[in-house]
């Protein structure tokens, strides 16, 4: 067996804070992407909300063209 020396503990130990670098680099890297990710759900939610206003709307519009024409009750009644 190879006995320890002080030059080999020192490899050790700056591989180890190497890693432990990159590590931290990554976590960087994944914030970032996740920050971004984040935001983008975001706006997404903002799309959602302003389609189901638009499509509030348009309902509203045709049961007003539907009420216009007597089509709503009506033609029900009639069939």
């Amino acid at each position: 067996m190879v006995e320890p020396t002080m030059e080999m503990l020192q490899t050790m130990v700056q591989r180890v804070l190497d890693n432990q670098r990159e590590m931290r680099e990554d976590v960087r890297e994944i914030k970032t992407w996740l920050g971004r990710l984040e935001t983008d759900v975001a706006q997404i939610h903002v799309f959602f909300a302003e389609q189901s206003v638009r499509f509030d709307r348009l309902s509203d519009r045709v049961e007003r063209i539907e009420h216009r024409l007597d089509v709503g009750g009506a033609s029900a009644a009639r069939s």
